[in-house]
């Protein structure tokens, strides 16, 4: 059974209540940890929530000096954060030290338009340190 993106109601933003009655305890946990990492002093992340009408849903913008790091929806169940490349990353994204599984399924990622996305649905504590590594990568190439 597919997921199911959540935060539809344009009128509701996403505080921290609603994200947690959206994703429950335990993913919201891993959301607020992972907020709360990548907006301090070292990552430097502004968070930007918007109601896309395109896609009837809030997504959240990590945005690093103007520039799109990552962009953030929610789900049933887990959050899910893109990111998007070109074809000129591919091989120092080979090289970063992120699971195998990530990579392969990067590798083999359709492109929508020129950009190559690389998404995580995350769900649990253990897959931040991927992500965060991502992130770091994004952000250097800012």
């Amino acid at each position: 059974m597919e997921a199911e993106m959540l935060l539809r109601d344009p009128d509701i933003f996403p505080s921290e209540e609603v994200l947690k009655n959206a994703l429950g305890e335990n993913v919201y946990n891993v959301l607020a940890s992972f907020l709360e990492t990548t907006t301090n002093e070292e990552y430097a992340l502004a968070i930007e929530w918007r109601f896309y009408n395109d896609g009837k849903a809030w997504l959240g913008k990590a945005l690093y000096k103007k520039k799109t790091v990552l962009w953030l929806s929610v789900w049933e169940r887990f959050f899910k954060t893109s990111f998007y490349f070109t074809d000129k990353h591919l091989e120092r994204i080979a090289a970063l030290d992120i699971a195998d599984t990530i990579k392969d399924e990067f590798a083999g990622t359709k492109p929508v338009g020129r950009l190559l996305p690389m998404i995580f649905n995350v769900s649990s504590q253990e897959q931040v340190k991927d992500l965060l590594t991502v992130v770091r990568f994004k952000k250097s190439l800012v």
